[in-house]
């Protein structure tokens, strides 16, 4: 792939709609203008942090970023200590952020106020396939971010094949004229995937919005026509669920971050009245495969991906992964295009010499009925021959220790019981609703020191 591409595809007409916000259709090529309007203001040097929760302003400044030949920051976090380290990384790098953000390590664009839609063309950018466009950070075990640089050919290669997935699943050629509502953050990989590129280069559009309470949910999602598309995961689809708000008709719900469990899945199909599709990803190679959870528990890579290897020693290759690449989950892997999985491979655990996953553990916990959330945590070893026990944290506030204990050992080998079970109003989740082990240990150790040891 040598020849550049166009930042926007997937569509007939630049009047078709790229975005949603408040009911009012915004076209792309009112898109294309306000790129064409911002692009001259920004700074050299870059890379870019477009700091909004305005899913239009964030591809907005990202694709004045392309035009400039900048790359966009996706951290995992905005907190003024990840800015910091961002500083660290990037010295060149700027924030373009809404009104009203206090000072940053960083130095500081605001987004210009929204201009009137002009009648005139503007020009459709062309990316060369090696652009950098994003660089994607995760934070490692030392808490440092890990940048992972995006090139826009493979991006779309990516999104072409998701968007030929999500189309089979609703039945349609394309998805020209589909709405998706997101409940992630646009600046995580998954949220920029599913969300942001998948209008931009898949031909849907997107609501600006983030609605996060399942109040929000119904209301953005009434103020978009059909089909629409509910892009979330599996902490927020529990809560929605929870909530029993009335929402209205859905064609699809996509999750991804965690794997649902079956129970969830098909509580969701039959209150939402539509089938639901996981994707199962990594920030490292993108979106890797699909599942229709209710239907089967096997994956579906997605085109052009193949797998080789197996267990703890999985590999993805072909399509938007050039290199081959090492998945950091555990898979069965039975052929090169389908496959089961079974966790993550610093997910593993040893107590009294039998093997589990915290996934695995923590699937069950969650489908107790009465736990609103909960994971387990294995304290570190101390050095002596006692037998390290697991912690379950929990918040399940009509649930009593005695039931837990025995819904978990309906479910659980008793090796994996809890020695001690924490409650909480909350669990530390990120914005998606993944739990940083930092944070949960964290959490663990001051709850036990506030508790006193057995």
């Amino acid at each position: 792939m040598s020849a550049s591409l166009p930042l926007l595809a997937g569509h007939a007409s630049l009047d078709e709609p790229l975005a949603w916000r408040a009911g009012e259709a915004l076209s792309r090529r009112r898109f294309l203008q306000d790129v064409q309007r911002l692009a001259p203001q920004l700074p050299q040097g870059g890379p870019v942090l477009p700091m909004t929760a305005d899913r239009y302003q964030f591809a907005l400044g990202l694709g004045a970023a392309i035009v400039r030949g900048q790359a966009a920051l996706m951290p995992p976090n905005h907190t003024p200590d990840m800015v910091r380290r961002l500083q660290a990384l990037f010295p060149a790098g700027y924030v373009l952020a809404d009104a009203g953000q206090p000072p940053l390590a960083l130095p500081t664009l605001g987004y210009p106020a929204p201009a009137a839609a002009s009648g005139g063309d503007a020009p459709m950018p062309m990316v060369p396939p090696a652009h950098e466009v994003a660089q994607v950070l995760t934070s490692g075990s030392t808490g440092e971010p890990m940048p992972h640089g995006k090139r826009w050919g493979q991006l779309v290669t990516n999104i072409a094949a998701e968007a030929q997935r999500i189309a089979e699943t609703l039945g349609r050629a394309d998805l020209r004229g589909v709405t998706i509502v997101g409940t992630v953050p646009a600046h995580h990989m998954y949220g920029f995937e599913s969300t942001v590129l998948i209008a931009m280069l898949g031909g849907a559009a997107f609501a600006a919005e983030r609605p996060f309470f399942a109040q929000d949910i119904a209301r953005v999602l009434a103020s978009v026509p059909r089909p629409r598309v509910l892009v979330t995961t599996p902490l927020h689809l529990k809560t929605l669920l929870d909530d029993g708000v009335a929402v209205p008709q859905l064609d699809l719900v996509v999750s991804a971050t965690a794997a649902l469990s079956p129970q969830l899945a098909a509580r969701a199909e039959a209150a939402l009245a539509a089938p639901l599709m996981e994707i199962y990803g990594c920030t490292e190679a993108g979106q890797v495969a699909t599942r229709l959870t209710t239907r089967a528990p096997e994956w579906r890579t997605f085109a052009g991906l193949v797998l080789s290897g197996d267990g703890e020693d999985s590999w993805v290759s072909g399509g938007h992964v050039p290199e081959p690449t090492r998945l950091a989950d555990v898979l069965e892997v039975l052929e090169p295009t389908r496959f089961r999985l079974l966790g993550r491979s610093n997910d593993l655990i040893n107590v009294a010499g039998k093997r589990s996953s915290l996934a695995h553990l923590n699937h069950h916990l969650n489908s107790i009925e009465g736990v609103r959330d909960g994971a387990f945590w294995l304290p570190p070893e101390g050095g002596g021959e006692e037998v390290v026990r697991l912690v379950a944290i929990v918040v399940a506030p009509d649930l009593d220790r005695q039931a837990l204990l025995a819904a978990l050992r309906e479910r659980v080998d008793a090796a994996f019981l809890p020695r001690r079970i924490l409650r909480v109003d909350s669990l530390p989740r990120d914005p998606t609703g993944k739990l940083p082990s930092g944070r949960l240990a964290e959490l663990a150790t001051r709850l036990l020191a506030q508790a006193g040891h057995d």
